[in-house]
C-alpha cells in the first residue's frame, strides 16, 4: 500500500483512487481507534467541517459514518474556516477534527501517529464495532459559525467606523463569516468571491489570485483589501494604491510594532527559508531576531513551540499569532493587521515602507526521482561559487515540494537580470540530471 499520508494531509482527487467514499469510511473508523488508543479514552468525540467543496458532503457523509460505526460522537460543522474547526476542537474538548479541504493546511496528527493510521488502514480492521447504544451520537453543530466570530474577534477592541474594506473571500470558507466580522466592527465591507458554487473555490479569486481585488480596491477608494484562500487560513492584503502586501510584509510591520511596544515575546520572529531577505533586513534592522525553518506552517510552529515565540509565518499569508491560536486564520491575521492601522494611523502602503522586497525568482523543475541535491554532478560547487559572488546579498534556496515531483529553485539578489539567469542555470543543471 503506497502511503497516504503526505505533508498536508490526505491529498487526491475526490472520488477516485486513493481519495473515495471508501477510504473516508475506513479512515473514520481506524482515526477512532488510534484516538481510543492514544488518548485512553472510553469514547471519542470528533469535530468535522469543510469548505465550499461539492466533494464536501460526499466524503463528510463516508467518513462520519466510519467514525460513527467506531463508536465516535461526531460534531458536524458545516462550512467553517479551517482554524475555527481547531477552535472548536478545543471548545467542545473533541479528542480529534477532520478538515474536508483542497486548501494548504498543515497536518493535524503528529508524524507517528499518522504513520499509526497507515498501519491500521493497510491491515485488518481492528476498531471498535459498538452495537445498540454504544453506536455513534451525530451532532449537527449549530453554533459553530457565531462561537468561532466571537473567537476571531477576542482581544480587538478597537471599531473599523469610516474605513472601507474589500474582502475577498475565494469562495470559500470565509464567504459568511469574514463579512460578519468586519461589518461587526462597523466597517464598510466589499465583498468579492461569496458566491460558492461547489466548484469554483479559489478559482481565480482569493490569497491566490489577488489580481480582482486590486482593481476592486483602487476602483472603489477601499482603505485596504483583504484576500483569503478557500478554507480561510491565509491571508494576503492589498494596500490602497492596489499594490499586493504577502506575508512577509505583514511580518515585517506585525513584528515591529510588536518589539516597539515591549510585546515581542523573546524578541524573535519565526519564518521559512523562502521569505525575502528584505525581510530579514526590516526585523534586524528594528532589532528583532529572524529564526528560519524549512518550508509549512508545521516547522514554523514547532520551532515558535521550542522558542516559545509568539509570532510566525510564511511569505503565502500564513501567520502564527499563538497568543490567540495555534493555527494560521486569515481574519486574525487581517484584525491584528487592522489594529496596527488604527492605532498608528497609517495607511497600509506607508506601513509597508518598513521593508523593501529583493528580486525573488522561484523556479520549479519536474522530476522523475528526488534524488540529495549534492549528488547531482556539479551542483553543489556552482551553487557555492554563486552564492560567494553574492557576498552576502542574496542567497540560493533549493528544494523539493512536498506534496508534487518538482525540484524548487529559488534565487533572490540584488539585481532582477542576474537573479533569472542564475535560476535558469540551476534549473538546467537539474533537469538535465533527473528531469522528466
Amino acid at each position: 500500500m503506497s502511503r497516504l499520508f503526505g505533508t498536508d494531509g490526505i491529498r487526491g482527487v475526490a472520488n477516485e483512487a486513493p481519495l473515495t467514499t471508501e477510504l473516508a469510511q475506513r479512515l473514520g473508523r481506524q482515526l477512532v481507534a488510534t484516538l481510543l488508543e492514544h488518548h485512553g479514552a472510553s469514547k471519542v468525540r470528533l469535530v468535522v467541517g469543510r469548505d465550499t467543496r461539492l466533494s464536501g458532503p460526499l466524503l463528510e457523509a463516508a467518513l462520519v459514518s466510519g467514525a460513527l460505526s467506531a463508536g465516535a460522537d461526531v460534531y458536524v460543522v458545516g462550512v467553517v474556516p479551517t482554524p475555527g474547526i481547531a477552535y472548536l476542537t478545543r471548545r467542545l474538548e473533541a479528542h480529534g477534527g477532520v478538515v474536508l479541504s483542497a486548501s494548504h493546511n498543515p497536518a493535524k496528527l503528529p508524524d507517528a501517529w499518522e504513520d499509526e493510521i497507515e498501519r491500521r488502514l493497510a491491515g485488518a480492521d481492528g476498531a471498535p464495532n459498538p452495537t445498540g447504544a454504544q453506536i455513534g451520537r451525530l451532532v449537527s453543530y449549530a453554533p459553530a459559525e457565531a462561537e468561532y466570530i466571537a473567537h476571531a474577534r477576542h482581544g480587538f477592541s478597537f471599531d473599523l467606523d469610516s474605513l472601507t474594506i474589500a474582502l475577498d473571500c475565494a469562495h470559500g470558507a470565509t464567504y459568511r463569516v469574514a463579512p460578519k466580522v468586519f461589518r461587526g466592527l462597523g466597517a464598510r465591507v466589499i465583498v468579492l468571491g461569496a458566491r460558492p458554487d461547489g466548484r469554483n473555490i479559489n478559482r481565480r479569486s482569493g490569497a491566490l489570485h489577488p489580481e480582482a481585488l486590486q482593481k476592486k480596491v483602487v476602483a472603489s477608494g477601499a482603505h485596504v483589501g483583504l484576500a483569503f484562500d478557500g478554507d480561510g487560513d491565509r491571508l494576503i492584503a492589498v494596500d490602497e494604491r492596489g499594490l499586493v502586501r504577502d506575508g512577509d510584509y505583514l511580518l515585517a510591520i506585525l513584528g515591529r510594532r510588536l518589539a516597539g511596544q515591549g510585546r515581542l515575546r523573546m524578541g524573535v520572529v519565526v519564518t521559512t527559508v523562502m521569505a525575502n531577505l528584505g525581510l530579514d533586513r526590516a526585523l534586524t534592522s528594528a532589532g528583532v531576531r529572524v529564526v528560519k525553518t524549512q518550508v509549512g506552517d508545521r516547522y514554523v510552529l514547532e520551532e515558535m513551540l521550542k522558542l516559545d515565540a509568539r509570532l510566525g509565518g510564511e511569505q503565502s499569508g500564513h501567520l502564527l499569532f499563538l497568543d490567540h491560536s495555534s493555527t494560521g486564520d486569515g481574519i486574525v491575521s487581517a484584525l491584528h493587521l487592522l489594529g496596527v492601522m488604527r492605532e498608528t494611523g497609517q495607511s497600509l502602503s506607508d506601513l509597508a515602507s518598513c521593508m523593501t522586497k529583493f528580486p525573488q525568482v522561484l523556479v520549479n523543475v519536474p522530476v522523475k526521482e528526488k534524488r540529495a541535491f549534492d549528488t547531482i554532478p556539479g551542483l553543489g560547487d556552482r551553487v557555492t561559487d554563486l552564492e560567494a559572488e553574492m557576498n552576502g546579498a542574496g542567497r540560493i534556496v533549493l528544494r523539493y515540494s512536498g506534496t508534487e515531483s518538482l525540484a524548487r529553485i529559488m534565487v533572490e539578489g540584488e539585481e532582477q537580470g542576474r537573479v533569472e539567469r542564475i535560476a535558469a542555470e540551476l534549473a538546467d543543471m537539474i533537469r538535465s540530471a533527473i528531469g522528466r
